[in-house]
């Protein structure tokens, strides 16, 4: 193990996105992440376009650096199993519903009891103490009721989702800073404790720290809303033969693309366009000059030119150009990887990068129940209870363990 969270040790019981997504960030630091699954596994291998059953190209990513253990938490042995495992770790970690969990007899009060400094880390889609406690939370439900929808209404004239499971990685990289914290407040006074970490609230937050806006005071001083990423001449740009974005923001980024298209005079006396808060008024009016003169030359044209004047810009992306972008490439970003049962893979590395505690590399996602056996005999079962285990249904090992 290597890595700065090498030693610490998470019983992670999460899946789909959100609770796989924060357990994957302390698995690439380096913590030995013990991944908790049904005999059926975690929906998300399941997901696209596998080249083997049950280890999708969304899976690959979301529990690359991962031991996988398959145990039946229906029945009371699988139950003591997941309780003889609490003693041996650091951190708990689930996105289970906590009614679901009591019933399973591993709330926080049950798994504390054997392990009374653990950090146990709870994802929810609703504050416990709100009336919405308990309800069914998806990442589309979640969007819905934090305004994201109705904000691209806004924007574009249609209500719609965000075109990717944003608020389960959003929240699910909330929910990693909050367990950390928690760890980090447990090295320092010995003390373990239950953090809950609800998606309503969190993305509340996020959307609202920029679009409360004048509605931060009292009385409030605007309606809500930031007209800048609100309007709906925000988006990249036709060109003569594609699209860029470009993003003048400071007056000097403005003077110079108005001063490039020469048309220096449109910001000379014009109230509308004198500073960043009248700029910000008016944005629509601005963003619609942008548009229009950007449609009269190629895109290479405009990255040439802006790039000379310290503009702002970029070439926007499709999925397939993005995986051979060149500044990735550059940054080792990607790499082909030889899975031992996927073949050849493009994985991902750690985006940061660490002078000293480097994080581990050329980590896979497990096969489901693959390290069933490693992880039970390191919580003190001998062969033969495990042989038992096995044989009563109540764990499960991959068909190709060794």
């Amino acid at each position: 193990m290597n890595g700065p969270l090498a030693g610490i040790r998470v019983l992670d019981l999460t899946t789909v996105q959100m609770g796989p997504w924060c357990t994957r960030i302390l698995a690439d630091f380096g913590a030995d992440v013990l991944k908790v699954e049904a005999f059926e596994g975690d929906s998300s291998r399941y997901t696209g376009v596998p080249r083997n059953h049950g280890m999708s190209g969304s899976f690959q990513h979301n529990a690359r650096g991962k031991r996988s253990i398959a145990i039946d938490l229906k029945q009371p042995a699988g139950q003591q199993a997941v309780l003889r495992l609490v003693p041996t770790v650091d951190a708990f970690a689930s996105n289970i519903r906590p009614a679901a969990l009591a019933r399973l007899g591993l709330d926080y009060d049950a798994v504390r009891k054997v392990n009374p400094s653990i950090v146990y880390l709870s994802m929810v889609g609703y504050d416990s103490a709100g009336r919405y406690a308990g309800q069914p939370a998806y990442d589309d439900l979640i969007q819905a009721a934090a305004a994201i929808p109705m904000l691209l209404q806004r924007s574009t004239g249609q209500p719609s989702f965000i075109p990717m499971a944003a608020i389960d990685r959003i929240v699910g990289s909330a929910a990693a800073n909050a367990l950390l914290a928690g760890l980090l407040a447990r090295a320092h006074t010995g003390i373990g404790q239950m953090i809950e970490v609800p998606m309503f609230e969190t993305m509340a937050q996020f959307v609202l720290s920029e679009h409360m806006q004048g509605q931060t005071f009292d009385p409030p001083t605007s309606p809500a809303g930031y007209p800048r990423t609100l309007s709906p001449h925000r988006r990249p740009y036709p060109t003569k033969d594609g699209f860029i974005a470009v993003l003048p923001y400071n007056d000097g980024q403005w003077r110079r693309f108005f001063e490039t298209t020469r048309k220096g005079h449109v910001l000379q006396g014009d109230p509308r366009f004198a500073d960043m808060a009248s700029r910000t008024a008016n944005i629509d009016a601005l963003y619609e000059m942008v548009g229009e003169e950007l449609q009269h030359r190629t895109t290479n044209e405009w990255l040439d030119l802006l790039g000379r004047n310290d503009i702002p810009c970029m070439r926007p992306h499709t999925l397939e150009t993005l995986l051979d972008d060149p500044h990735l490439a550059d940054a080792g970003f990607f790499r082909w990887e030889e899975h031992p049962s996927e073949g050849r893979i493009r994985t991902m590395r750690e985006p940061s990068t660490w002078s000293e505690t480097v994080p581990p590399t050329g980590q896979f996602a497990p096969r489901l129940g693959q390290q069933t056996r490693e992880i039970l005999a390191e919580a003190g079962f001998d062969v033969n209870a495990i042989d038992e285990l096995i044989a009563q249904c109540v764990v499960k090992t991959d068909a190709t363990e060794t």
